[in-house]
């Protein structure tokens, strides 16, 4: 049975998506240009993503071996400030606790911006469900294995530091600076964040800047 506390419109509004902290973990500015500057653009392996989860969240419930599978669980948490939906959660035996599963398009990473998501919505489930959730799993397309992730205290305090991170963010409207990295290359939005140009800007820039910088100094505001 769903917990479902009183609805209070400024705790709804300020939920952000699970999803943002994947997003913060990959790179906190391409976090802040999808969640705060509300800019996306879809490529091939976003759209990929994309096609597989709603493929997944689309199924019907079912039963196999003993296990029931309800997918597409909308999730909330007002302690953490999150929201939500899950792929697929998992019930099995007399007192079912939820097991979340999360399918991924590609392989496991060297990070743990999956793992922090799983939990994310390990938190939300137990808040909903009133019951412990200590395990989930990372299901990957392209080695059609499951990764299971141990819900602990360490992968517990990394997501829940990682979700006041990002809710502060988003409150606050904040972009951070662009900064140049390997991952740029894999950003679907690469072009809208020009992290190359906009690192360093060009000389003529600078000098602007430094001119407004100086007027406002000599106002003496």
């Amino acid at each position: 049975m769903i917990l479902s506390p009183p609805l209070d419109p400024a705790a709804e509004e300020a939920l952000v998506p699970v999803s943002a902290l994947q997003h913060y973990l990959f790179c906190p500015r391409q976090c802040a240009l999808i969640h705060v500057e509300r800019i996306w653009q879809e490529d091939g392996a976003t759209a990929e993503g994309r096609i597989l989860h709603e493929r997944v969240d689309g199924g019907r419930p079912d039963r196999k071996r003993g296990v029931r599978t309800v997918r597409g669980i909308v999730l909330r948490s007002l302690v953490y400030g999150l929201a939500g939906k899950a792929d697929a959660v998992e019930f099995s035996g007399d007192a079912p606790a939820p097991y979340p599963v999360e399918y991924k398009r590609g392989r496991p990473k060297a990070h743990r911006a999956d793992e922090v998501q799983l939990c994310a919505q390990a938190l939300c489930l137990e808040e909903m469900f009133g019951q412990p959730v200590p395990e989930g799993a990372l299901y990957y397309a392209q080695t059609r294995k499951r990764e299971i992730v141990a819900i602990d205290a360490e992968l517990r305090a990394l997501t829940t530091r990682i979700a006041a991170e990002v809710r502060a963010m988003i409150a606050g409207n904040v972009t951070p600076p662009p900064h140049m990295m390997p991952a740029c290359k894999r950003c679907s939005i690469a072009d809208q964040c020009r992290p190359k140009r906009l690192e360093k800007p060009p000389a003529v820039q600078r000098w602007l800047a430094g001119q407004l910088a100086d007027r406002t100094e000599g106002t003496g505001d």
